[in-house]
């Protein structure tokens, strides 16, 4: 059982109280709170926040679990809420939450309480806490990698919201995890943009779904994706709001591609950190066809390569049909060698099995 107050990281963590329900009620109603709390009486009203003062978080502590108010040491106002669920007690394991209120977000106040909570529960006896989020919600990640807990994988339609159900991303931290923040595979680019100039890369969003899907579905990129079909736009939808979250897990760095004096997207470059533990990553990139035979390719590629090896990979890999000519050109100039043939590597048409071009790069290897 943790204490009943814990103060640590310029927040408090205390019970719940009558004088609270006025903030709780206000806090529960926000838009962004009822967004990944979907589970909240609609409405939440005073009579909401009353019954979960009385009666919710006196359950959840009843049940092994624990129902916080984050509050502010100086006035000890509420500004958010933080509490351990589903607690398994033969396995030391229990889920550990939170939401902020709208007046105290952007102050680190998630994370502050996240990292007093579980050093809390694991001097009271827990091993394993979970973290469980949306993968849409990439604020949430942050929160638990800052909060030392690390990506475990994905429970596929854990989840139950207004819409049906969807996927809920594991984040995990044991009790003899290093303190401190979990180092990522995959930083956030610098400034959040590579650029030479000419073009400009910078993470793909939600806002990107309507240019990604024209250029996966030319049928000349079609053709170089695998399997070679077409995308679905809702699944295309789904890939660019989850960009974030990819790449917060050290799964994938999806970058847009920008002609730098427009700020038009012109196409798209993929690291994909297939090996994290031999530090190889594979590289693909495809352009749309009114931003060809300008070299743009050529120097998205060397910047993420650059940006790359600057963050500690030891390799990186691409493959190409071996009719793709052009690609094989953007690599060779990007510095890549071609190292070899692989047959039948590629799932083709109608059951069919195609060869692919390897190609490769170093960090001490120079551009041709």
């Amino acid at each position: 059982m943790t204490p009943e107050t814990i103060e640590a990281y310029g927040v408090r963590l205390r019970r719940n109280r009558l004088t609270d329900v006025t903030d709780t009620a206000a806090a529960c109603a926000d838009p962004l709170t009822r967004r990944f709390l979907p589970g909240l009486p609609d409405p939440y009203t005073a009579e909401s926040a009353r019954w979960w003062i009385t009666e919710g978080a006196p359950a959840a502590w009843a049940t092994g679990g624990a129902a916080y108010v984050i509050a502010d040491p100086a006035t000890d106002r509420l500004i958010g809420a933080a509490g351990l669920s589903h607690p398994v007690a033969e396995r030391g394991q229990a889920e550990i939450g939170y939401w902020v209120a709208p007046w105290a977000r952007g102050r680190g106040v998630a994370t502050a309480a996240t990292r007093a909570l579980a050093e809390a529960a694991f001097a009271a006896g827990a091993v394993r806490l979970e973290l469980l989020t949306q993968e849409e919600n990439a604020a949430s990640q942050r929160v638990a990698l800052a909060a030392g807990f690390r990506h475990e994988g994905v429970r596929r339609s854990a989840g139950q919201g207004r819409d049906g159900r969807h996927d809920l991303a594991v984040w995990v931290r044991l009790a003899d995890d290093p303190p401190g923040p979990t180092v990522r595979l995959l930083p956030d680019l610098p400034d959040g943009r590579l650029t030479d100039g000419v073009v400009t890369l910078r993470p793909v969003g939600p806002a990107d779904a309507e240019v990604v899907y024209r250029l996966h579905t030319l049928p000349e990129v079609v053709a170089n994706r695998v399997p070679p079909a077409p995308p679905t736009r809702e699944s295309v939808e789904r890939r660019c709001r989850r960009a974030e979250s990819q790449w917060l897990a050290g799964r994938a760095a999806d970058l847009a591609v920008l002609d730098a004096g427009t700020g038009a997207v012109v196409g798209g470059c993929a690291l994909v950190y297939d090996e994290p533990s031999t530090g190889q990553a594979m590289l693909g990139y495809s352009m749309l066809p009114e931003a060809r035979g300008r070299g743009l390719a050529t120097r998205a590629v060397g910047l993420v390569a650059g940006w790359a090896f600057e963050i500690g990979l030891a390799r990186l890999w691409a493959g190409t049909r071996p009719e793709n000519l052009a690609s094989q050109r953007v690599l060779e100039k990007a510095g890549f060698g071609r190292e070899g043939l692989l047959r039948g590597r590629l799932p083709g048409p109608d059951g069919t099995r195609i060869d692919s071009f390897i190609f490769g790069r170093l960090p001490g290897d120079g551009t041709g």
